[in-house]
């Protein structure tokens, strides 16, 4: 496989006022935080919107990518007049903390020499982490509290854990197709994806930039056992059913037209991130577990609070099913939160919240027009 470079783009950012203090007890003396906004922020400073990005997404939300060119991630979700709308909400959404897309992480100097990069030396970071790196970023934009946090994925966790850490400072949540933690299997299939990084000749213990390489075989892989995961096997058969590609019989060739589909997924995925990033972030996953910190008691991370929430998930989203969205209901519900919970239809697996679902559009921006209304926020 061909070494791709990874474009150096000069992302939009900040840095956070101050050393950021880990929950793995180290401190990062400078970080960076990549963001992109949509919209206007109002007067009073009510209307802004986070959105949380998931495990391979990026801050470019809503506009063309500067690496890859194609458009952004949600453009059917957020602009004007649709669900996240621009003409009503300030739109912000940053790249998490140990991202390969500006912000502070594997692929960034440890100081002020450009070539010293962090590599396998970035220390591992949690969930919390990135959304105490979020809320340094929001309150140096002068924004003291968010209209809203909405996310799917490994983004509807940085959702549950802004709720947890930082209820006063949240008017609605939105989690969407996630869980309060990784189950097994979900440990399961990232760790897969990670042996296979290590396993690429070029991986060179995490160096692999000092010799202009990246372990791009190991990482193609990783994503592509990462994509099955995403779809559902109805979404599959629609799409590819055993339709063949008219190879002749060989090993090594792509006979069925899933396999070219999953090769391509795989090829254009190490073209615009970093593999040392992908072991950081998929650990931050698998460690997150919400109840933990509240004596397994799930409901007591959201103790009091006054926080809106509409939770959401998927029937055929298998990787964070139902089951998992309804436990959080329920401990919504067990802390006295106004909470709605609707589980949309769909035969498109968990990457549904990202694709052409009109019912969960209409409950998304429904769920935001009412709590808009309430707020009191100009329409």
């Amino acid at each position: 496989m061909d070494q791709p470079e990874l474009p150096v783009v000069d992302h939009q950012h900040l840095v956070l006022d101050g050393p950021l203090m880990l929950d793995c007890g180290t401190e990062l003396a400078r970080v960076r935080i990549a963001y992109r906004t949509y919209g206007t922020l109002n007067a009073a400073r009510s209307n802004a919107i986070l959105i949380c990005h998931a495990l391979t997404g990026d801050q470019y939300v809503a506009e063309p990518h500067p690496v890859t060119g194609k458009g952004g991630w949600w453009d059917m979700v957020v602009g004007p007049g649709l669900p996240i709308d621009t003409d009503r909400y300030f739109v912000i959404c940053s790249n998490v903390l140990g991202g390969c897309m500006g912000s502070t992480g594997a692929r960034t100097p440890k100081a002020d020499d450009p070539t010293d990069l962090w590599g396998t030396d970035f220390p591992p970071v949690t969930i919390r982490d990135m959304v105490r790196a979020q809320k340094r970023m929001v309150e140096q934009l002068g924004i003291a509290r968010l209209f809203a946090v909405i996310g799917g994925s490994m983004g509807g966790m940085q959702v549950l854990q802004w709720a947890a850490s930082y209820p006063e400072a949240v008017f609605a949540a939105v989690p969407i197709a996630t869980a309060p933690y990784h189950s097994a299997q979900n440990i399961a299939f990232n760790e897969v994806g990670r042996q296979s990084i290590f396993a690429d000749a070029d991986w060179e213990q995490g160096r692999y930039w000092q010799s202009g390489k990246i372990p791009a075989r190991g990482l193609s892989v990783a994503r592509m056992v990462a994509h099955i995961t995403y779809l559902s096997e109805e979404a599959l058969t629609r799409k590819f059913g055993r339709r063949m590609r008219g190879a002749s019989l060989a090993v090594f060739n792509d006979i069925f037209e899933v396999e070219s589909y999953l090769r391509h997924q795989g090829s254009t995925f190490v073209r615009r991130f970093d593999a040392n990033s992908y072991l950081t972030i998929t650990r931050a996953c698998d460690w997150f577990d919400l109840a933990s910190d509240y004596d397994s008691n799930l409901s007591g991370a959201f103790a009091g609070t006054r926080t809106r929430y509409c939770v959401i998930s998927f029937t055929s989203d298998w990787l964070y099913p139902t089951s998992g969205n309804r436990a959080v209901a329920r401990a919504l519900n067990g802390a006295g939160a106004n909470v709605s919970f609707v589980e949309i239809a769909s035969d498109k697996g968990h990457d549904a919240f990202l694709l052409d679902e009109p019912d969960f559009h209409r409950t998304l921006g429904g769920f935001l027009k009412g709590c808009a209304d309430h707020a009191g926020l100009a329409p």
